[in-house]
């Protein structure tokens, strides 16, 4: 039985409180993928670098409603210094904003830094695109985006 995006919200908000986030909250991938299916204001914002994406695959969803910011520049790592700037141009402050990077790390600095601009709504998603590594130190195995079967393409 699917969750209502108010339902999706609540257990973000939950989670927030437990991990002491600064933030609205955090999802799974999957609770992530409902919310955006339950809310047509929901958006995906992918924190990758573009090599990430060539290489490993990208979310395939809603352009409108699924995009890409990098975080960190690619090749030097460099943190991007529009951030903000390029993630207030496509989505309003109101709006429920999902973070997505490999591995949930990246994507949690992110949702930090939009909630201290004023995004009511930012929300980590947990696992990331790879999700976590196993003992053989490889990701896609245990969790993850990929890994729970949610719509994904590689260019």
């Amino acid at each position: 039985m699917s969750k209502t995006a108010q339902q999706l919200l609540d257990l973000a908000k939950n989670r927030a409180t437990e991990k002491e986030l600064t933030y609205l909250g955090a999802l799974t991938p999957r609770e992530a993928w409902e919310l955006l299916k339950a809310d047509e204001n929901a958006v995906l914002i992918d924190v990758r670098t573009d090599a990430e994406l060539d290489w490993v695959g990208q979310v395939s969803f809603s352009e409108d409603r699924s995009f890409h910011v990098e975080w960190n520049n690619y090749p030097d790592g460099v943190r991007n210094p529009d951030f903000i700037t390029q993630v207030a141009d496509r989505v309003q402050t109101h709006q429920p904003v999902l973070f997505l990077c490999r591995s949930g790390a990246r994507s949690h600095h992110a949702a930090t830094l939009a909630a201290k601009h004023g995004f009511e709504f930012a929300i980590n998603v947990l696992e990331g695109f790879e999700g976590d590594k196993n003992d053989e130190h490889q990701r896609s195995s245990l969790n993850g985006w990929r890994f729970s079967g949610l719509p994904w393409e590689q260019h």
